[in-house]
């Protein structure tokens, strides 16, 4: 038998440390076999999502519903012994079980008896969705309270004969002493956990819906996930960070949606400085082309709301324009003064010159814009800007949520061979990587370029970064915002102005980068996963920033399967252009799996009614084999620490290291 050669001097201070948590020969086989088995159950289930805009009841129903895999796994139990009404009320029992119990409680007349049955079920799926992890991972999930009873319950079958009474008297108790209601919310709550194991977030929870504070209140106490930042989380770390251009826009997307719940309920932004402003300096303006797009809650804001925050997004929006083209200035080396349009408008004709044509404006009513100096902010603007400046600099919540962001979230990620990001990768109109000077002096392009923009973006944010370095940082959001090479971005241009103030279609078009046009091909896909260092025969990119039309027939999966986009459009500004109301990527032990989902009614609709998301799901790649915890990037982690505690055991047993008892717990490294 031929032995594994070892460098043990070389390893041996390494080995001695870790001979410290497995101290004699038994512990670390033991380890060993531990691992192993653990490599050799299927893969846990990933979720993607992208681009949830602040849709907190949709997007709180998927993640209770786990894209509908738990109401899959209720049918595929309960098959024909429970009525279909009945399934229904288990599933909303399981997503909202604090709400349904009090519905229940209400109207059950034998509630002892609808206990009994109900914790059976619910134990039932509980053991279901938990049967591909170990029972420590499972332990691990479980609430203090109940562990043990959970435990015993998952683990004994009421088909033994021998364990039917000691489960029912488990059960029987539970009842009794009063606890059935604690007990019910809490394994209702391991399942909706076991169910997804993974959420990865491709950007964009923040503008246009009105809970983007409540989703990171919720992903704050969410046992795993993260998030590759979109366009719109840059728009509001940059306001956080201090960017005024960025906190303008932050602003006037909440406007123009009539969303300001997340700002003023959420963060407790102070508003009434602008109002107050607004109301001087446009009230005799009707500023049509200011009117919010209302959508949802929105819809039913009276005629006065509507004319306030229409004057107050002009206002704000004339703030930004002139806060943008002084950042444009600042920063020559990012092409981007030809977006200084109060300087090509000629205000006396009430025209605007753009690519050699002029075009009638349809508004030219600026009374803040001195035709001189127009970008010069008036006293009273910079008065209101500095109050709005330390509105977002004293918001401890905010602060506190993009925090979470930066601790859960990079520009990319790769896991389990897809390469995952919002919006785009740079690239040439021959399809190479480009190159993208990120300040003067520096370029970079593919993984690289993400890296070195994600290490930027942090910096704005470290008190111990060079004064310079930061202040260009806390500048660069507007770039990362709307720049034509930034990968959050990759368009000519932000057609705000000419979307708001120029009828003529022509002058709105924000042509998109060569991403856009080439990610459909095959070769130009595979040349992006080299350049990530992404291998493998079933490698993917996914990402969203773009919705998915499929009202008109586009297809999400592209290249081949190479690339798969999904943003469906959760916001429900989108519905009508996408068609649907988001999609979620499900990635499971058997495969890729694509879930469509039909626009949530709402929360109280759920609980009261049982309706839950109708969703559709696509057979995107299906593996030929079951797919195992030895297949996931997981599993490398596993095996390389499988080959330490060999190396540890051939230490041992040729007297390396001498086996010792142990004077501390047992502390696992996986």
């Amino acid at each position: 038998m031929t032995h594994k050669r070892y460098d043990i001097p070389k390893d041996l201070r390494y080995l001695q440390l870790l001979s410290h948590s497995f101290p004699t020969i038994a512990e670390a086989s033991t380890e060993i076999i531990n691992l192993q088995a653990i490599l050799n159950l299927p893969k846990a289930t990933e979720h993607f999502v992208a681009d949830i805009h602040g849709e907190y009841e949709a997007f709180q129903h998927i993640l209770k519903n786990a894209s509908g895999n738990i109401k899959r796994k209720v049918n595929e139990l309960f098959g024909t012994t429970l009525r279909d009404a009945e399934k229904r009320e288990l599933c909303t029992l399981i997503y909202y079980p604090e709400q349904k119990l009090e519905l229940v409680k209400a109207s059950e007349p034998d509630i002892n008896d609808w206990y009994h049955i109900t914790l059976h079920h619910l134990v039932a799926v509980c053991r279901d969705v938990s049967s591909k992890y170990t029972r420590s991972k499972v332990r691990k999930s479980l609430p203090l309270d109940f562990s043990y009873i959970i435990q015993e319950l998952l683990h004994e079958r009421t088909e033994d004969t021998d364990k039917t009474a000691y489960v029912k008297v488990i059960i029987d108790t539970i009842i009794s002493t009063g606890r059935a209601d604690d007990f019910i919310i809490a394994i209702s709550k391991v399942i909706q956990q076991l169910a997804i194991d993974q959420l990865h977030i491709l950007g964009d929870i923040y503008d246009r819906g009105p809970g983007a504070h409540k989703i990171m209140d919720m992903l704050e106490n969410y046992h795993s996930w993260d998030i590759t930042w979109g366009n719109h989380d840059i728009l509001w770390m940059g306001a956080a960070a201090g960017n005024d251009a960025c906190l303008c826009n932050v602003i006037r997307l909440s406007l123009r949606y009539a969303n300001l719940m997340t700002l003023e309920e959420g963060y407790g932004i102070n508003l009434v400085p602008l109002a107050t402003f607004a109301m001087d300096v446009y009230g005799d303006d009707p500023c049509t082309e200011s009117m919010p797009q209302l959508s949802g809650g929105a819809e039913h804001l009276d005629e006065k709301t509507q004319q306030l925050i229409a004057r107050e997004h002009k206002a704000i929006s004339v703030l930004q324009f002139k806060l943008e083209a002084q950042l444009f200035d600042k920063h020559p080396e990012w092409n981007m003064r030809d977006r200084e349009l109060f300087n090509d408008i000629d205000y006396k004709k009430g025209t605007i010159h753009l690519n050699g044509k002029e075009y009638k404006l349809t508004s030219c009513h600026f009374p803040t814009v001195d035709p001189a100096h127009p970008n010069v902010l008036t006293n009273e603007e910079l008065d209101l800007i500095n109050k709005l400046h330390h509105s977002f600099e004293v918001s401890e919540k905010l602060h506190k949520h993009i925090r979470t962001l930066l601790t859960h979230g990079c520009m990319f990620g790769i896991y389990n061979n897809n390469l995952l990001y919002h919006a785009s990768v740079p690239l040439n109109e021959d399809g190479s990587l480009k190159e993208v000077e990120i300040y003067s002096g520096h370029k970079a392009s593919g993984m690289q370029l993400m890296t070195d923009v994600g290490m930027l973006i942090r910096s704005a944010f470290q008190t111990d970064s060079p004064i310079d370095e930061r202040q260009y940082a806390i500048d660069y959001f507007l770039y990362l915002w709307c720049g034509p090479d930034s990968p959050l971005f990759d368009k000519s241009k932000m057609a705000t102005f000419e979307r708001y103030f120029i009828a003529e279609k022509e002058t709105h078009e924000e042509k998109k980068g060569s991403y856009f046009e080439l990610r459909d091909n095959e070769a130009v896909c595979d040349n992006i996963l080299e350049a990530f260092g992404v291998t493998g025969q079933n490698r993917h990119i996914i990402n969203g920033h773009v919705p998915v039309k499929v009202g008109r027939g586009e297809n999400p999966i592209k290249a081949n399967g190479k690339l798969m986009v999904i943003d469906g459009g959760f916001s429900q500004a989108y519905h009508k252009e996408t068609g649907i109301a988001g999609y979620t990527l499900v990635y499971h032990s058997r495969g890729f799996q694509l879930v469509q989902h039909e626009p949530f009614t709402s929360t109280e609709d759920a609980i009261l009614r049982g309706t839950d998301i109708k969703s559709t799901t696509q057979i995107v790649e299906m593996s030929s084999h079951r797919m195992l915890v030895a297949d996931t990037d997981k599993g490398k982690e596993l095996n390389a620490q499988i080959a330490d505690l060999e190396e540890l055991l051939y230490a041992y047993r040729h007297g390396y290291i001498s086996e010792r008892e142990r004077s501390k717990p047992l502390v696992y490294i996986k």
